[in-house]
């Protein structure tokens, strides 16, 4: 008869249970984008599991774009919602460039449909993530900068009121936010387009969808 041992797979079987957990609390509104996890030893009195389980379910979350793990400082969370397996796979192993090409080239679609469908509140977020924005850059806060730079966007995408395309982007955003992370060191690329930004938002406001194309296509040349 052969031997099975079953330790293994009830670690993997721990690791997803935890990573489940975690996945709901996220998903529940528990923990919000941008908020810090609690730390391995609290989540491993939290759940009553081991250093390792925590580990291998907090890389379960990674490898589903729901946190990043930012050395030093701890886990943070970058989606409610996870991503297919495929998908992910490839944008986990995504150059830059090629993140940021599909990035911006969904900004300029969303940035012409924002401008013809927008609502008084959407103009509310984007205007407060956009003062966000430079208020965190002046500040040389830099990933509270980049973090309302994804904001701006995505609140441009919620306002084009197609939701594939609002889907797409907060996909692609939760991997740039780590590339400009790894990319930038400073917030002085954000400084130097914060007025074709403004630009944008004008376009949108004034419902000029030729314009925000334009000012979104500005901004991707610019490649901030």
């Amino acid at each position: 008869m052969m031997n099975t041992n079953i330790t293994p797979l009830k670690r993997r079987n721990l690791a997803d249970e935890v990573a489940a957990q975690l996945q709901e609390l996220i998903g529940s509104g528990r923990y919000e984008v941008g908020q810090q996890l609690p730390t391995e030893p609290e989540l491993m009195q939290q759940f009553g599991v081991g250093r390792s389980t925590i580990r291998e379910a907090v890389r379960l979350l990674v490898n589903g774009g729901l946190v990043r793990v930012q050395q030093g400082l701890g886990t943070f969370i970058m989606s409610k919602q996870p991503m297919t397996g495929t998908l992910s796979t490839k944008l986990c192993r995504a150059k830059y460039q090629d993140l940021n090409e599909v990035r911006l080239l969904l900004e300029m679609k969303i940035a012409e449909k924002a401008a013809m469908h927008r609502t008084k509140e959407d103009i509310a977020q984007m205007k407060d993530f956009l003062k966000q924005r430079h208020t965190h850059a002046k500040a040389n806060n830099v990933e509270a900068c980049m973090q309302a730079d994804i904001n701006f966007h995505t609140s441009i995408a919620v306002a084009s009121q197609n939701e594939i395309m609002v889907d797409l982007y907060k996909t692609i955003s939760t991997h740039i936010l780590q590339s400009f992370i790894d990319r930038y060191e400073d917030t002085s690329a954000f400084l130097e387009t914060q007025g074709l930004h403004k630009s944008l938002l004008e376009a949108i406001v004034d419902k000029n969808p030729s314009q925000a194309l334009l000012w979104a296509t500005r901004i991707s040349t610019h490649n901030k």
